[in-house]
């Protein structure tokens, strides 16, 4: 695990691979982070030339951020708990409505160590992506022990993946 997080670091190949496909379709995208606290948009910041292609980026942590911000809904918090994927598919919705980008990601979760439930144990995260015509998301749970900042980089990573898949099934 943690040599394939260094080579991760060190390699680049998905935040370099997101941006030529962002590039040569001239598309932009957006992040709203909550768990991640602005390491997916570092990630994807990364890259030389990102300015091409990165629209708006927010760390959307405090949940009146995400309902200020994103037009998330009270409700949907209320009701699924801020780490659901209906948060994160509201999260994206927002991003797109309100910022103009052809694509967006978000994430919540639980990087722990503390935090954590039952239902919702450390180590939860919910990604969602979605351009104006489509939308997806997933639920991971990482090794719950990991410390918090290899917590971060996983939840990140799968945010990366899921969005490298999205542009290469839609695009």
């Amino acid at each position: 695990m943690l040599l394939k997080t260094v080579f991760n670091i060190i390699n680049q190949s998905k935040e370099k691979e997101i941006g030529e496909i962002l590039t040569s379709k001239k598309l932009s995208v957006s992040c709203s982070e909550s768990c991640t606290g602005g390491l997916l948009s570092s990630r994807l910041t990364d890259i030389s030339g990102s300015s091409a292609y990165i629209n708006v980026n927010f760390v959307t942590y405090a949940n009146e951020a995400k309902v200020k911000l994103l037009n998330v809904k009270s409700e949907t918090i209320e009701k699924f708990g801020v780490v659901s994927e209906e948060v994160a598919c509201e999260m994206v919705e927002g991003l797109i409505s309100k910022y103009n980008c052809d694509i967006a990601v978000s994430t919540t979760g639980i990087a722990g160590p503390t935090g954590g439930t039952v239902n919702k144990p450390v180590g939860l995260v919910c990604i969602a992506v979605a351009n104006k015509n489509k939308k997806v998301s997933i639920s991971y749970k990482a090794y719950p022990k990991l410390p918090r900042r290899l917590m971060k980089y996983e939840f990140s990573d799968k945010a990366l993946e899921l969005l490298l898949k999205f542009l290469k099934e839609n695009y």
